[in-house]
Order: C-alpha cells, then structure tokens, then sequence
C-alpha cells in the first residue's frame, strides 16, 4: 500500500518512534477519511483514515494533521498507522512491533529500547 523512501520519524516522550508516510507514496484509493479526530497538544488536530488493501478495510487505523501547529507543518501531507492493525510495516527491512496498548502507535524496532507508554499502568507517565 504504501512504499518510501521519504518517511518522517517523530520521537515523543516515552513513545517508540512514530513513522510519518507522505500521502503521495501511497497507492491511490487505500487512504480514505474515517469519522473521528482527536487533539495533540503538540501537533494540532489529527484525523483518522481507513485503510484499503484489496478486499480489507480498518477503520481508522491512520491518522493526519491537515493543519498542524507551525512547529509540526512538515507533518502535513503524511500519514502515520497503528502498525498493530497493519499486515506488516517494516523500516530497513525490519519488521516493526507495535507498541503495547492500543492508544499509541509507535514502532519497535530492535534499536528502539523502552520502557513506553502504552503497556498496563503506564498511562500516567
């Protein structure tokens, strides 16, 4: 669905990496606006997107800022997904781990060490 050369990786307190894919890598029609939205203190208003692979659809499982705050503008245009409800991500033909929890989306990687956010207890971190 989505292949680049070009991906963002956005580091927050207690978070594995967060792996932002320009809009213009992935194949047309597997991104489409899903209902809902929630607010990052940090980067604006982000809104969901449902993902389409042949017959699939997860509801969704993306996100994008279409207005991000001036200090996170090179996020617009790119879109970042829940790992965990994608058949596979890799980053230098690693395959990624989700982050524990399903509020969170970071990527686990071998070069990534926690602890994270995400895992029972760790929310109020």
């Amino acid at each position: 669905m989505c292949r680049t050369t070009r991906a963002l990786r956005v580091l927050e307190t207690s978070h594995p990496p967060v792996w932002y894919l320009p809009v213009a890598d992935w194949l047309p029609g597997a991104l489409l606006p899903a209902a809902g939205s929630s607010y990052c203190e940090w980067k604006g208003v982000a809104d969901y997107l449902d993902v389409l692979s042949g017959e699939r659809r997860e509801e969704g499982a993306a996100w994008t800022y279409l207005s991000p705050v001036p200090d996170y503008a090179v996020l617009r245009d790119t879109v970042a997904v829940y790992p965990g409800r994608m058949d596979r991500c890799t980053v230098d033909g690693e395959q990624v781990r989700p982050q524990e929890g399903g509020f969170y989306g970071g990527w686990v990687t071998d070069d990534v060490v926690g602890p994270f956010k995400g895992a029972p207890g760790t929310l109020g971190w």
